[in-house]
């Protein structure tokens, strides 16, 4: 029998413990154990946390275990790594060693830097780190309908890090959580979740009404301007709900599924809810972007070509290139679908630069056939998006050098859009290209902005009357005068027209009085293959 003295040699709390008629008494102890308070009421508290644990220990076969112990109150706790143990000749005996090790001051550290790692610093608010974990306790209990995030997106922030530097962002920031934090109700908690947003968890108490309700309040309380040095900041926000009744798995998914509304808020200029559908179609664009990464790395895509006619003789003035998508597996990708996704992603480069380059082999390749220039023209789109971003001059003049065509053989058709962007960018595009004699047309006119101080500007040669106003319009007396009003307008900018969407005989006749010179549509031919194209060609103008 081991004695208190003979533990006395032992730093660390040890007491011995064994059972007495099914009770647990401990019959020596060291004065580190005494020391540390488990005595009287210290000892009741200690037999409280893991007393039914050595119990079971004692009664069982084994000669090691460690627990966990955690004494007093939240406020003052004390934590200990405990150790059972014996020899494996006094099993019988139901007698243990038991050491604690005071594991506080490390539990404490790990405690401070946790809530470090999880606190912003600036604001003093949870981070992303640590709003995740706020929303995971908030949604473990299994009543996702009873909580919403909002995430909270600052418009133009950037402007004021960029105008005013960043100390004076910084105070900006403060004031907003100041102000955001004030109109929460004591259930809700504000985080700041990046450089420029912010997001709360929200209990809903009356449903998802009163996500609508804060995030109205939220963008209330940003109405008065902020006063930074002798700069009077007006803040704006975009905010995006995310309801608990549609995360499906982790919280990780209702923070994603607000972040996504936000995103919609800026574009559409009010408060979003998400909705999965919604989401869906952003993960069929996120495919699609994949895949056509992969299709022009694999050289998937092919032109089709719609020709043109010249209204006052019936021939072909020119073909309009389309790019068009089939997958190995056979499916058609409509252009209404790649395209805009292409733009977003900044694929639309390389898809422009192969359309144009594909063009100017196909116009070579008939040239040939023909044995001289075939008298056709070809029509490329280029996206504003690829004015922005590439350098389309030096593009253009590639192309030509490298299939030995000169530029009168290629009309670049812009939508009004790309006027709009940039116009000096814009302008020193087309006289590059103008200075390489190429045709510019502005595209489906009449359908964006149709401001006439840019149709005086820039040097356009074509306005093509988009079809929205050409289909139909002999039964629809304000098309035809929208479309006399177009014609009058190029006669008087000395630009020609082309009209789109000519279906029948009637409407192209009906144009050609009005005075339109070129003419497209299904009366003619829908896109179609570069041999049906040029067989066309040969039969309609040789």
């Amino acid at each position: 029998m081991v004695d208190s003295a003979a533990l006395d040699l032992i730093p660390a709390p040890t007491a011995i413990a064994h059972l007495v008629d099914g009770r647990l008494v401990f019959s020596a102890s060291n004065v580190a154990f005494r020391a540390a308070g488990f005595v009287g009421a210290g000892q009741a508290a200690l037999l409280e946390g893991i007393g039914e644990q050595i119990a079971t220990f004692l009664t069982s076969t084994e000669t090691r275990r460690r627990l966990s112990l955690q004494v007093g109150d939240s406020v003052d706790s004390r934590y200990y790594d405990v150790t059972l143990a014996r020899r494996p000749e006094t099993v019988a005996l139901a007698r243990c060693l038991i050491t604690l090790l005071d594991q506080t001051a490390e539990q404490r550290t790990e405690a401070s830097l946790r809530r470090e790692m999880n606190t912003d610093s600036l604001t003093g608010l949870a981070n992303r780190m640590g709003f995740g974990d706020l929303v995971d306790e908030g949604i473990a209990g299994g009543n996702r309908a009873r909580y919403a995030v909002l995430a909270i997106n600052l418009d133009r922030f950037s402007r004021v890090n960029a105008c005013m530097g960043s100390l004076s962002g910084d105070e900006l920031l403060i004031s907003v959580a100041r102000r955001l934090k004030g109109v929460l109700r004591g259930c809700d908690v504000l985080a700041r979740t990046g450089g420029d947003e912010f997001a709360v968890l929200l209990t809903l108490r009356e449903g998802p009404d009163d996500a609508m309700l804060v995030a109205g309040r939220l963008q209330q309380a940003l109405v008065q301007p902020f006063q930074l040095s002798d700069f009077s900041i007006r803040v704006d926000c975009s905010i995006g709900i995310a309801l608990g009744e549609d995360a499906e798995d982790e919280a990780e998914d209702l923070i994603r599924h607000a972040q996504f509304a936000v995103k919609r808020s800026k574009r559409t200029g009010q408060t979003e809810i998400y909705r999965p559908h919604l989401f869906d179609i952003v993960r069929s664009q996120f495919s699609i972007e994949t895949r056509l990464r992969n299709a022009l790395e694999e050289r998937q895509l092919r032109l089709a070509f719609q020709p043109i006619y010249d209204l006052s003789n019936g021939r072909i003035n020119s073909f309009e290139a389309l790019a068009r998508w089939r997958t190995p597996d056979g499916q058609d990708i409509s252009p209404v679908d790649f395209i805009p996704v292409a733009e977003e992603s900044g694929l639309i480069v390389p898809l422009g630069r192969w359309a144009m380059d594909e063009a100017a082999r196909i116009l070579a390749l008939w040239d040939r056939q023909w044995g001289g220039q075939c008298g056709a023209k070809m029509a490329v789109n280029l996206s504003a998006v690829q004015l922005q971003r590439d350098d389309i001059a030096a593009m253009f003049a590639d192309v030509l050098a490298r299939h030995d065509l000169p530029g009168d053989r290629f009309t670049i058709e812009l939508t009004e859009s790309a006027f709009i962007v940039d116009p000096d960018r814009t302008l020193k595009t087309m006289l590059a290209l103008k200075d390489m004699r190429a045709t510019i047309a502005m595209d489906d006119f009449g359908t964006g902005y149709s401001n006439l101080a840019y149709l005086q500007k820039l040097p356009i040669d074509k306005l093509k009357i988009d079809r929205s106003f050409v289909s139909g319009m002999l039964a629809d007396r304000d098309k035809v005068a929208i479309v006399r009003a177009i014609l009058s307008l190029a006669q008087a900018l000395g630009m020609r027209t082309t009209a789109e969407g000519i279906e029948t005989q009637e409407l192209e006749q009906t144009l050609v009085a009005l005075g339109c010179a070129f003419g497209q549509g299904y009366y003619y031919s829908k896109p179609i293959e570069a041999d049906a194209a040029y067989a066309m060609l040969v039969a309609r103008n040789a």
